[in-house]
């Protein structure tokens, strides 16, 4: 008897608590949005809660030395990779994967697989490449031997002949190899033909080493097109030999300018490296000329090597322009920009503002972000629409005016996202495209005072975000839709740190933590976790909010006007304003008021309005009748209903 009086008291405190509670708003749960579950696992000695790399943190490192050949009667890369790669992970290994990107230009392969019919940007239609291997030799604790090894679509397993040892052991294998240049290789690489000759831009030209890490151990999702890379850290010093009658662009620093280059050539850019303005090394009056190479007939090698990086790639050719001008970098550090391009795109509404656009994205994003650490920024022109790699980028030799310079300042903002903070592009694609998506909002407002720069508008995404069954920010690259593909991976996430930095934290907060996000992951492999956790630390701001309905959810906003009382029906004492949250997505509320008398006002609320329900009422110190009330008036949100975020007087409800 005694239990069932206690069970009944409590079933009464129950109902009584529950008729007074406020209301459960239809379409909006805080318990969703506010979930104290949401990233909730703790840090591990190898990545803290607070979003830093931990104290034992590890990658290991892969260095490469490569001499290639350009055969431009077969069209193809012939070349010899000797790889170094350095496990310095706690577990012993006793195989390594490869990734053989160039497996996808066949008919064979998964990506071509599943390309559609019609085709796809980064699909493969129709050619019959991919890397032949055509020996193997491996340098293990003083023994060399030719292992076993298995390739399966893009990538290749080598079983080790003795156990790669944890915490630092090495080994060394040589790779010889060859492949035929795709004519278009999904918008990464290929071969441009212009009235000068061709030009080729080469990429995931050699075997490259997979991410072993902390998170999955080895990284082998493979390679279909859409999903960009995951690559080791580690320096790489590359040989390529060309035509003596061709120019070459490379990552990194040329090392024998003298056995490649005139000495005018030389003077050249010895000038360049000194001058805010373009130099031309080659101009259009002089592509084609003997005068412009060392030798015509035969071959010459260019040498090159870039340090501390996760690639490097190379564009070649006879039809080339070469431009150059100084970057001027934070505490007094120079590099040089550099542009390449065919003569039919040289006006200045094309590729003669080309440098300049490099220039100016570069010094943009070394000062606010991270020094930009190469020694050299090629821009090359051909068919690659957008493409972009260690201290080189392909850009769309046709883009002009604002289409160019937003290309190039796009590619070169990937030198920040992956090219330093190394994340993993194949399987988050945001985090590189809608990051750098981010920075070049404000790289093209700081160019030229704003020359190509048109102002944020969120409320643009709403269409889009309105869509039934669309998939999420968090959706692997390779599974969203392409029609969804530019959405979710590049604008939605840009506009979600577009509203952090400007609605929610302010300049100041977000800058500070961001530039410690780059700064913790500067040349490491961060997750998304560690990304939302850095932000919450270094901003002092629980964003788990944020991060759950933009990243992980496609929730929408609604933010609504919902009443307005004056305070004993006098307009003299102030107004009780109620403002709603009609959707599962919630905001900080600005709230702009208009009184008869000419004066406004505006309240700031903080999204903890929202966290007992859909509904807020707030005082607000009128002196005269109001004439209107709206809510987000700056259109500052990507509100999916602003039919009612406005109420004027003469009605009790919101209108049109």
């Amino acid at each position: 008897m005694k239990t069932l009086f206690r069970y009944t008291s409590m079933l009464l405190m129950l109902q009584l608590y529950v008729l007074n509670s406020p209301a459960q708003e239809p379409g909006y749960d805080p318990g969703q949005v506010f979930d104290p579950t949401f990233m909730s696992q703790p840090g591990n000695p190898y990545r803290s809660g607070s979003g830093a790399a931990g104290p034992m943190y590890w990658q290991n490192r892969a260095d490469y030395k490569i001499n290639a050949t350009l055969d431009t009667v077969m069209n193809e890369i012939i070349g010899t990779v000797v790889i170094t790669y350095t496990n310095n992970s706690p577990d012993e290994l006793g195989y390594i994967w490869l990734q053989l990107d160039q497996n996808l230009f066949t008919n064979r392969s998964r990506g071509h697989k599943t390309t559609p019919i019609g085709g796809y940007r980064f699909g493969n239609v129709e050619f019959e490449g991919g890397d032949s291997i055509h020996s193997i030799t491996v340098s293990e604790h003083g023994k060399s031997v030719t292992p076993h090894f298995t390739i399966t679509d893009t990538r290749m397993q080598v079983i080790l002949p003795e156990t790669l040892k944890a915490k630092g052991d090495k080994i060394t294998m040589t790779i010889n190899y060859s492949f035929k240049i795709p004519i278009y290789g999904s918008d990464r690489m290929g071969i441009t033909t212009t009235k000068n000759g061709k030009i080729y831009q080469i990429a995931q030209w050699y075997p490259r080493m997979a991410v072993y890490d902390d998170v999955e151990g080895w990284n082998n999702l493979p390679y279909l097109g859409a999903g960009e890379f995951y690559l080791e850290y580690g320096d790489i010093d590359y040989s390529v030999t060309v035509p003596a009658n061709q120019i070459v662009a490379g990552s990194g620093e040329l090392q024998n300018p003298s056995e490649v280059l005139t000495a005018d050539e030389i003077s050249k850019l010895n000038a360049a490296r000194n001058s805010d303005q373009r130099v031309y090394i080659i101009g259009k009056q002089d592509v084609g000329k003997s005068s412009t190479h060392l030798k015509n007939t035969g071959v010459q090698t260019w040498h090159f090597k870039i340090t501390n990086t996760r690639d490097a790639s190379w564009a070649s050719s006879n039809a080339f322009i070469w431009d150059a001008a100084r970057i001027n970098l934070p505490s007094g550090k120079k590099c040089l920009a550099m542009s390449f391009y065919p003569s039919e795109v040289a006006s200045d509404s094309g590729w003669g503002r080309a440098t300049e656009y490099v220039k100016g994205s570069i010094e943009f994003y070394s000062q606010n972000y991270y020094v930009f650490p190469y020694p050299v920024a090629s821009n090359v022109a051909g068919d690659v629409r957008g493409m972009e790699y260690p201290g080189i980028v392909f850009c769309g030799m046709n883009a002009k005016k604002g289409g160019l310079f937003f290309v190039t300042t796009h590619e070169f903002g990937h030198t920040w996202f992956p090219m330093i903070v190394g994340s993993n592009e194949r399987k988050y694609a945001w985090m590189d495209e809608g990051f750098n998506t981010f920075i070049n909002k404000y790289s093209g407002k700081n160019f030229n005072n704003g020359e190509y720069y048109k102002k944020e508008d969120p409320r643009q995404i709403v269409s889009f975000m309105l869509r039934m069954k669309i998939q999420t920010i968090m959706t692997y690259p390779d599974v969203i839709q392409p029609r969804d593909l530019g959405q979710l991976a590049y604008y939605k996430p840009a506009l979600g740190l577009y509203m952090l930095r400007e609605s929610i934290l302010g300049p100041e907060r977000f800058d500070y933590a961001f530039r410690t996000y780059i700064n913790r992951w500067a040349f490491k492999h961060p997750t998304p976790t560690d990304f939302f956790r850095s932000m919450n630390d270094a901003s002092g701001e629980d964003l788990n909010w944020f991060w759950k309905e933009w990243f992980y959810n496609n929730w929408t906003l609604d933010q609504a006007v919902e009443d307005v009382k004056y305070v004993n029906s006098d307009p003299a004492n102030g107004a009780d304003i109620t403002i709603s949250n009609n959707s599962d997505m919630v905001m900080p509320a600005v709230v702009e008021v208009q009184e008869q008398n000419g004066n406004t006002g505006r309240v700031n609320l903080p999204v903890e309005i929202w966290q007992r329900g859909g509904k807020w009422t707030f005082h607000y110190n009128s002196t005269s009748m109001i004439k209107s009330v709206e809510i987000d008036p700056d259109h500052a949100l990507p509100d999916v209903n602003p039919d009612n975020n406005i109420w004027t007087s003469g009605t009790n409800a919101p209108i049109k």
